[in-house]
């Protein structure tokens, strides 16, 4: 039997083997991020002559049409996302094992939770010779204090064993910012020398360009899933105090329900509709047009990897108020493109709030300086680089 890196030419007489192109698997958790979150780097990996395979559940007819028009070929798999049952994720890990032995990747990219174990899993049971995983963000079974109930602790402690055994099975895991790196090492959850920081996912900085300040009437905007632990809560509760103060205000949320069991229900969402509190647009295929129309952008997240939506914001001049917490501090500083205030304190977020409604000339100048960083920290360019030497030993020439 030949070596799967090789084939055999036999168009021009006397037949000739020749190397067939790399082939990396990118696992997903969600299809409908795939273009947004990934896309920059399925198209690098392909102009270095890679084969793309993006495995994730949930495919519709659009985005499979999207991945297959960025040249990859989009491969769907089962997968519930945010419940435990132990059937059903036996059932992922036999689909990811048939799927990649079918498919004989030479590399592997899973990221979050469950596809970075059971794909990781899935990798080493049939072979695949380079397995990198991608961490992030923590989820909700990490997040301090959420609750101290016994089903989170039976949780919490089932994910850190899964994450051990699926851990190491990888040549190499990557997380996107120092807290999380430092929490896997000290958990034992990952060995120190296969422990990597990467950085963000960063953005396109072509796509995301600088819009004009929205001075009149001042808007803030939080994009993101509808959990508890992304500061839904606490940005409706300062969006309250605020409205009180100034009722031209507008506060937008963007963002659809979830399973997860963090999950805000319709009804505590249309409840702060129907009191005027927010805006709530639902999920929006394109945020461009919404970020637009904001003056500042407000993450009050409990936790994160480094948050998408945040580097969008900053690519396109918007200031930002997020918290001073894991993942969400990588974003801000200071004083200069935003302010950081205490995770679940709505009070220090409508403080932080107000002085872009009483000083708004903040709101051009801290927007510039999110442009700034977004250029420095989140340019898509650079971070692709390195993980397409990861994935296919090429150079990077991406600061390291």
């Amino acid at each position: 039997m030949g070596s799967p890196l090789l084939r055999v030419d036999r168009t021009e007489g006397m037949p000739k083997v020749i190397a067939r192109p790399k082939r990396v698997a990118l696992i997903s958790p969600y299809a409908q991020t795939i273009i947004s979150f990934r896309g920059a780097l399925i198209g690098d990996l392909i102009a270095h002559g890679a084969e793309v395979f993006v495995l994730a559940p949930d495919y519709t007819p659009e985005i499979r049409e999207a991945v297959v028009q960025l040249g990859a070929t989009p491969v769907e798999y089962p997968l519930n996302r945010t419940g435990m049952n132990p059937f059903q994720d036996a059932r992922t890990l036999l689909a990811l094992t048939r799927i990649l032995y079918r498919l004989r990747p030479d590399a592997v990219l899973p990221y979050t939770t469950k596809p970075v174990i059971y794909g990781t899993l899935a990798a080493s049971l049939t072979g695949v010779p380079q397995r990198v995983a991608l961490i992030t963000g923590l989820g909700y079974a990490f997040i301090e204090t959420l609750s101290t109930s016994p089903k989170l602790y039976l949780t919490r402690t089932l994910v850190k064993i899964l994450y051990h055994a699926a851990l190491k099975r990888a040549q190499v895991v990557l997380f996107q910012n120092p807290d999380d790196l430092s929490r896997f090492v000290e958990e034992h959850l990952v060995e120190p020398a296969k422990a990597r920081l990467v950085g963000a996912t960063g953005v396109n900085l072509t796509e995301w360009q600088p819009a004009p300040p929205v001075l009149e009437p001042v808007t803030f905007t939080l994009a993101a899933r509808l959990l508890r632990e992304k500061g839904i809560v606490e940005f409706a509760e300062a969006a309250r105090v605020i409205k009180a103060r100034y009722p031209n205000t507008r506060f937008l949320l963007l963002g659809e329900l979830d399973t997860n069991p963090g999950a805000l229900t319709r009804q505590q969402v249309e409840a702060w509709v129907q009191q005027g509190i927010l805006e709530w647009l639902g999920h929006v295929p394109d945020v461009r047009p919404y970020f637009a129309q904001t003056s500042v952008y407000v993450l009050p997240s409990y936790r994160e990897g480094v948050p998408r939506s945040t580097q969008e914001a900053m690519a396109m001049a918007r200031p930002i108020i997020t918290t001073d917490a894991p993942g969400c501090r990588e974003t801000v500083v200071h004083g200069l493109n935003g302010f950081l205030v205490p995770p679940r304190d709505a009070n220090a977020l409508a403080e932080a709030m107000e002085q872009f409604i009483r000083q708004p000339d903040l709101i051009i100048t801290m927007g510039q300086a999110s442009r700034r960083l977004a250029e420095e920290r989140f340019d898509a360019r650079q971070i692709n680089a390195r993980l397409c030497a990861l994935l296919l030993g090429v150079q990077s020439e991406a600061k390291r």
